[in-house]
């Protein structure tokens, strides 16, 4: 176990690593990329690496975190019943919504993010579907103590919560995966929230919702009771991702998606944090019942 802790750590602290640098990159070394390629043959070949990888080991790496996260923390089972329904569904959606436009819009991923399933959707897309959302659920659902006061209110409230943090991420991402000088898709026609179609927000939500709703169906007999402590991962991995979609944003210019992702997306997260309980579950215990056998004793009357 130990040596599961270490992995996860050092997967985490890569991804947040990744995100800074690749902020730092996209602000300051992509806009006088030519000053770099004309020092030396090493400065151009960091830059076409970086290019066309980095995104790919940011979201490779945040992956394994929460995976290992959640095999330490949930079980494998439980691990599994929220990842692969949450790659799959996204999957789903994204190659309808690449093939039709339904639910998100009429857009088209480039090049930047990893080899494309079926030439349409870069095969990292599923996977940050996956760790952001999984992120998510928790934190909505460890705040509002769905585990310790089970309720068909508690989940519901839970799944909303969870799908409008992960939609609140999207507020602040948008804006700098597709309206920046370095976008990694596009809208076949903008749309009118600052060049987002309304409709796209609809498909997040609806989506994560729908393996969120799934995944709580899965652990409907799994009672998942984690303090804040064990939060701390899920609530890093949700900030950090946002913070770096919303630096992308704010020096584009875009900083009203910005600020309705922190009112709606990065308060309530913090809230709930905070809500959440700062001891151990405490575990009830039968009393066990000591038996004393007495050997019989025969006594010889003479």
């Amino acid at each position: 176990m130990r040596q599961l802790v270490i992995a996860e750590r050092v997967c985490l602290i890569g991804h947040i690593v990744s995100k800074a640098f690749g902020l730092v990159g996209m602000l300051l070394v992509v806009p006088n990329s030519q000053i770099i390629l004309n020092l030396s043959q090493v400065g151009e070949t960091a830059i076409q690496l970086s290019m066309a990888g980095g995104g790919v080991v940011d979201i490779i790496l945040g992956t394994v975190a929460v995976s290992i996260y959640a095999y330490r923390t949930l079980g494998l089972g439980t691990w599994l019943a929220f990842m692969l329904p949450a790659m799959f569904i996204s999957l789903g959606s994204e190659l309808l919504g690449t093939s039709t436009g339904f639910p998100f819009g009429d857009y088209s991923y480039l090049s930047g993010l990893g080899y494309k399933i079926a030439g349409l959707v870069p095969f990292t897309i599923p996977l940050s579907w996956f760790y952001v959302g999984l992120s998510s659920y928790l934190i909505a659902r460890t705040g509002l103590k769905v585990a310790q006061k089970p309720s068909w209110g508690r989940h519901i409230a839970a799944i909303a919560i969870g799908a409008l943090l992960f939609t609140c991420w999207d507020f602040a991402l948008e804006p700098a995966m597709s309206q920046t000088s370095l976008p990694f898709w596009y809208w076949e026609q903008p749309g009118a929230f600052f060049g987002t179609p309304y409709q796209n927000y609809a498909g997040w939500f609806g989506t994560s919702a729908l393996f969120m709703s799934v995944a709580g169906l899965l652990w409907r007999n799994t009672s998942i009771k984690l303090e804040r402590s064990q939060l701390n991962l899920p609530l890093v991995v949700y900030l950090t991702n946002f913070a770096f979609a919303a630096g992308l944003s704010l020096a584009a210019g875009f900083s009203i998606p910005v600020l309705l992702g922190l009112l709606l997306g990065v308060t309530p997260a913090v809230v709930l944090w905070l809500k959440s309980s700062t001891t151990p579950a405490e575990v009830a215990v039968e009393p066990v019942s000591k038996k004393v056998s007495v050997a019989k004793v025969e006594v010889a009357l003479k």
